[in-house]
């Protein structure tokens, strides 16, 4: 009877494309067992390119191990998932050769391929990150001593564990084995004492403060590129402990956890949302006022080409993985426009909707400060003030939220499009940064640019402002 396994893969790239790496992990289906683990570093890829070739990997550990096997892939990349399920063409001409090849690893009958969430892709995560940290040190990846005892373990679990058949008793061997395993690589990490402890949270530290500064300055985290965050955490990933109960040799600790720049280092794929302001409108040159409670006007002839120039812009880097968009027509239209390029659908999320300026809906700045002289200052003057009849930028903020909350859960560790509209542009900027209010008057964003916040799970964020399609290019 043929064995069934689960491969687990992921890639990533820091940059986008940049130092690229891929992991992946053949699973006994029926124990739960490591079988085997893959990773590699291959040189400046894109995250989907690293992707790719870490199911590619995968699939040919699995054959190795028994070419007869039923297979089923487990990928956070939806875009793989969906390709290789034949549901999504694919288009991008780095994807074809790769995506060929890994259905030419086992027979197309016995495999199946399943979408999951990042945070149940760690194990694969985590590879890909040391193998990008070892092509970093100019290396190749190599199992770690923790590996080899899962191994171990793994191969002691595969004796006979009583009557041929014995299903029951050959998993509960194989828990128990790996089980050993653990608690060998916990007391390992434990025999240091609290000095190891103390490093951990030293490289912590580091290794966030040597990525925000990363992020900043080379602006490759826009695309979405995972970083060496399993460096750090891989010690209380393979002991099974927290970094808390660690330290403490104790499981009372009951503060609350810390966040932010206190919490320990998540640096791996982050949530990235490819922000895109839509084309021109008729009203876009003249500057009026053109919110969600006016004529929603379509594109203009100037709006449509550039729509088409952003689409060819982000087609040619094959980053995004999803496109969400404004319900109102001129975002609808600039969507619809690139995902047609990229070969993927369109989803409406009503979050991502203008202001509505209420009375100065069509008007420019000049003839609502004529006619709205008081009300016009006062709305300056602080973010809770609506337009008469419209919406206050303190409303426009906590909508927008809602939606920046949804989208990040639901595209944990993917790269996504969100063609929307000035004000959730810079007010999802503002939040990134931590801007004041105010900051909203400050911002210039021409019409298709482009700008882009990384969301990691740590409760970080970084920010790239590009504002020119040709940037991407």
């Amino acid at each position: 009877m043929a064995q069934e396994f689960i491969v687990e893969a992921d890639g990533g790239s820091r940059g986008n494309p940049g130092p690229a790496g891929y992991g992946a992990v053949v699973i006994d289906a029926v124990t739960g067992e490591t079988l085997a683990e893959t990773a590699e570093y291959v040189g400046i890829a894109t995250n989907n390119v690293a992707e790719y070739k870490g199911l590619v990997a995968g699939l040919k550990a699995a054959r190795d191990l028994d070419p007869e096997a039923t297979v089923r892939v487990r990928m956070d990349s939806k875009l793989v998932v969906e390709q290789m399920s034949g549901r999504w063409k694919i288009k991008h001409p780095d994807m074809k050769p790769l995506a060929a090849e890994a259905a030419a690893v086992l027979p197309r009958a016995q495999v199946t391929y399943q979408w999951i969430p990042r945070e149940k892709n760690k194990h694969a995560d985590r590879l890909a990150n040391e193998a990008m940290d070892a092509g970093k040190r100019g290396e190749q990846w190599s199992p770690s001593a923790s590996t080899a005892d899962l191994r171990a373990a793994s191969h002691a679990a595969a004796e006979p564990a009583g009557p041929p058949g014995d299903a029951a008793a050959g998993a509960a061997k194989a828990r128990a084995a790996l089980a050993g395993a653990t608690g060998r690589a916990t007391g390992a990490t434990s025999a240091g004492g609290t000095s190891t402890s103390a490093s951990a949270g030293a490289v912590a530290a580091d290794v966030r403060a040597a990525h925000s500064v990363a992020a900043g300055d080379s602006g490759t985290s826009a695309p979405s590129g995972t970083s060496g965050t399993s460096a750090t955490s891989g010690t209380s990933a393979t002991s099974g402990t927290s970094s808390a109960s660690a330290t403490s040799g104790t499981g009372t600790d009951t503060a609350t956890p810390p966040v932010g720049w206190a919490a320990p280092a998540d640096l791996g794929a982050p949530a990235t949302f490819v922000l895109l302001r839509h084309g021109e409108t008729p009203l876009t040159p003249e500057k009026r006022f053109s919110g969600s409670g006016g004529s929603d006007p379509s594109l203009s002839e100037a709006g449509r080409e550039q729509a088409v120039r952003v689409a060819a812009a982000l087609a040619a880097r094959g980053t995004v993985q999803a496109v969400v968009s404004s319900p109102l027509l001129r975002c609808q239209e600039t969507a619809r426009t690139v995902a047609a390029r990229l070969g993927l659908d369109v989803e409406l999320e009503p979050g991502l909707r203008e202001t509505d300026f209420g009375a100065w809906e069509g008007l420019t700045f000049a003839e609502a400060r004529e006619r709205y002289p008081d009300e016009l200052t006062a709305w300056l003057a602080s973010p809770n003030v609506a337009p008469p009849g419209g919406e206050s930028f303190a409303e426009v903020t906590s909508r927008v939220s809602a939606a920046r909350d949804r989208l990040q859960a639901a595209y944990a560790g993917r790269t996504v499009l969100l063609v929307t509209h000035v004000t959730p542009i810079k007010t999802l900027v503002r939040l990134a940064l931590g801007a004041p209010p105010e900051s909203l008057f400050r911002m210039e964003l021409s019409a298709a640019s482009l700008s882009a916040v990384a969301y990691y799970a740590d409760g970080n964020a970084s920010v790239r402002l590009l504002n020119d399609t040709g940037h991407l290019r």
